[in-house]
């Protein structure tokens, strides 16, 4: 059964770092997107960032460039983002999420996931 769990949510202050992670079971990395989203309370679901399959190419949004990093562990299968420089509009549930695909490029479109975790929660304050 094809299943994705996040972990390494917090607590962080402005400015800090955090390192989310993204389980996969059921399936291989290999052929599949793996994309990182956040919803804010009230607020409508967004893509962070995505990794594609063999290729492990990286697409991020225009927001988080230069300070979160996405990586990819194919022996553990397992997906990470790595997040520095937090700001206090980006606390909220991140959701890590899978996509069969042979596309090069991965996307960070909702619609386009069909797999997802429960969430893990991000919270940014001093």
């Amino acid at each position: 059964q094809l299943q994705v769990v996040e972990s390494g949510g917090g607590l962080v202050q402005p400015g800090g770092s955090l390192r989310l992670s993204c389980a996969a079971s059921g399936f291989s990395l290999d052929y599949y997107h793996i994309g990182w989203f956040r919803q804010a309370p009230g607020k409508e679901r967004e893509g962070v960032s995505c990794v594609g399959g063999r290729a492990a190419t990286t697409n991020n949004a225009d927001s988080v460039k230069g300070r979160f990093t996405i990586s990819r562990d194919n022996a553990k299968n397992k997906v990470y983002l790595q997040m520095n420089n937090l700001k206090t509009e980006e606390k909220g549930l991140y959701y890590c999420a899978a996509r069969f695909s042979y596309n090069y490029y991965c996307q960070l479109r909702v619609s386009e996931y069909s797999n997802w975790g429960q969430g893990t929660k991000v919270t940014v304050a001093s």
